[in-house]
């Protein structure tokens, strides 16, 4: 029978509430697009309802209800990618992470385990749990006579795979959010699209087939602010996505790297 050597660590919480950090973000861009974009200085004759834009803040606001959506994407996506970029390198650790790796190994082929529990405990972060919980669980087995060679192997394979389990909900929290809004970017602002064209033909027909031009102009930039802005938040969205996942892979590869090294280590001096 299998004994548990080592406790995993508690699931840690990494990075800002993302419910309250999206409200507060959608109330700020409401407050930018009507008392900025909004503003009567921004129109003809200050009417922002009829008034011609004078700038590209009034041209903005003649984009619709939409906007500010649109806008609050840009918003998240910023300060979700600030969250990430923090959360990623304090996961990274104190140190070069691909350093901690080749010191790490270095000391298992000399099975100097204390020390590199020592150095786990300097580097910190993801990775240096990861390798702390694993080379502890290392210790604890060789002293144990109550498993085989085999049984020993799977046993610390398995404290390995749970420690980092333990670890990607911090690394990867928030991603989803960041991945929605690369998708529902564009269908947002395809829905402000097509009711700035609505606007436009309905101004056509209201008009008995003649062409009200300035009516018709409106509608139509409507659709092309919404379509414009939508397709930016979405690309931005897109990259940062990448990004981060790029940055988040690599972690874990470092993880699985040391993992195996830690295995092969006890395989070989036990």
């Amino acid at each position: 029978m299998e004994k548990n050597v080592s406790v995993p660590a508690k699931g840690k919480k990494g990075g800002i509430n993302p419910v309250i950090t999206i409200i507060v973000l959608i109330i700020a861009a409401m407050g930018l697009f009507y008392g900025v974009f909004g503003a009567e200085g921004n129109f003809e004759g200050g009417d922002t309802a009829k008034g011609h834009p004078l700038n590209m803040l009034g041209i903005i606001f003649k984009g619709g209800v939409i906007i500010p959506f649109l806008i609050s994407f840009f918003f998240m996506v910023i300060v979700f990618s600030i969250d990430r970029a923090i959360v990623l390198n304090k996961a990274k650790g104190t140190g070069s992470a691909d350093k901690f790796v080749n010191d790490i190994r270095a000391l298992l082929n000399k099975n100097e385990i204390n020390k590199a529990l020592e150095l786990c405990d300097k580097q910190k972060g993801s990775i240096g749990n990861v390798v702390k919980e694993g080379l502890t669980t290392y210790k604890a087995l060789e002293n144990d006579t109550t498993l085989n060679k085999e049984q020993k192997l799977a046993q610390l394979s398995k404290t390995l795979e749970e420690a980092t389990t333990l670890e990607m909900p911090t690394l990867e929290k928030n991603m989803t959010i960041i991945s929605t809004i690369a998708s529902v970017g564009t269908l947002i602002a395809l829905m402000g699209t097509v009711l700035g064209m609505i606007k436009s033909f309905f101004a056509l027909g209201e008009g008995g087939g003649s062409v009200d031009s300035a009516t018709l102009s409106v509608g139509i930039a409507e659709a092309l602010i919404n379509t414009g802005i939508g397709i930016g938040a979405s690309a931005f969205a897109i990259m940062a996505y990448a990004f981060f996942t790029s940055k988040i892979d690599d972690l874990t590869f470092k993880i699985d790297e040391v993992g195996m090294s830690i295995q092969q280590s006890f395989s070989a001096h036990n």
